[in-house]
């Protein structure tokens, strides 16, 4: 018997990746993702978004349904969020097309009141003019405060197509979603990365300081620190904690006890995995905790290690005693990294 759910591309369904959970209040748990249409799989190829629910805390799950169609070029990313005041927040990527090569790419939000049952017209979180923001799926965290966190990558345009160096900024909201604006202080990389700092992430720690981590070309993650809810950054600190290629970190705080779980592809050479090249050097993927803010890690534990299989875009969800998570799978002959769906429930 399977220890997972997956969700594998088809004919006219081309590419099933990068969702969220959210626990419902009737204890299903919710989960939405990016589902392609048509024959492409490419990132700004068609693609609806999808939900699909689980009764039995993540063993087994319902058949998917459409919660919102493409209303531009595409739309993708989904981080979903509890808030504080009970609503759901949804929020994506919605690009469109702006001229021949350039792409406008920035976050959308929805908001339930119903338990996802009805969502809100969506609104654009910015108010910037046309411009390419990437954010990853399952990004958007909420303070104890209350204060809303977008972490984002903006690239610019170059010659007709996006510029990959980025650098790391963050939008906040402290009315619940109501309204936005850019944090104080961006995040900006060394100039020898020839990616800059790429989907970014942050988390709330016990001392309430945030830790954000950005994928980089450097054979590591790298890490700044706040101590102001976000407005201010440490300077930018290549991680030892964390090697890695060119792919995103997650990591998310435990509300049972305040300790941190992190899932990222971990290239230390101790696993004894040769990444082939149908995995796009994402593998194998690792799971590790912290119990003192992300000074140290323990447990480390290798969760998927097929050297042609590529696992990246990971959500996570704490769910009494186990760990919900899903992320991108494909590889091999069969399928793309990005192409196909995994998710697992890990009993912690």
């Amino acid at each position: 018997m399977k220890s997972y759910f997956e969700l594998k591309h088809s004919p006219g369904n081309p590419r099933n990746s990068e969702g969220s959970f959210v626990a419902l209040k009737d204890k299903r748990i919710l989960f939405i993702y990016t589902r392609y249409n048509g024959d492409s799989w490419a990132d700004h190829a068609s693609a609806d978004l999808a939900a699909i629910s689980s009764d039995d805390d993540g063993r087994s799950w319902s058949q998917p349904r459409i919660i919102r169609k493409n209303d531009a070029t595409n739309i993708m990313s989904v981080s979903l969020l509890r808030l504080h005041d009970g609503r759901i927040a949804c929020m994506y990527l919605r690009k469109s097309e702006i001229g021949p090569g350039c792409m406008d790419c920035r976050p959308w939000m929805i908001f339930s009141a119903d338990e996802a049952v009805t969502w809100s017209e969506p609104q654009e979180v910015t108010g910037l003019p046309p411009t390419y923001l990437i954010i990853n799926n399952d990004r958007l965290i909420q303070l104890k405060t209350g204060r809303l966190i977008i972490p984002a990558a903006l690239h610019r345009y170059k010659q007709k197509d996006w510029d990959h160096r980025a650098i790391a900024l963050f939008f906040l909201s402290d009315d619940a979603g109501k309204s936005w604006r850019e944090a104080q202080q961006w995040v900006l990389p060394p100039a020898t990365l020839s990616t800059g700092f790429q989907e970014p992430g942050v988390c709330e720690l016990s001392d309430q300081r945030l830790l954000a981590y950005f994928r980089n070309s450097s054979g590591a993650q790298y890490q700044a620190f706040s101590e102001d809810a976000g407005e201010s950054w440490s300077e930018p600190q290549r991680s030892t904690h964390f090697p890695s290629p060119t792919a995103p970190l997650s990591i998310k705080s435990n509300p049972a006890n305040a300790e941190l779980f992190a899932v990222w592809c971990d290239i230390d050479p101790r696993w004894g995995i040769v990444a082939e090249e149908g995995s796009w050097g994402r593998t194998p993927l690792v799971l590790a905790r912290s119990i003192d803010n992300g000074a140290s890690w323990y447990g480390h534990r290798m969760l998927e290690n097929k050297p042609d299989h590529g696992y990246c875009y990971c959500a996570m969800l704490f769910s009494g005693s186990s760990l919900l998570l899903a992320y991108c799978c494909g590889g091999g002959l069969e399928s793309k990294v990005l192409q196909d769906l995994r998710i697992r429930r890990i009993e912690l």
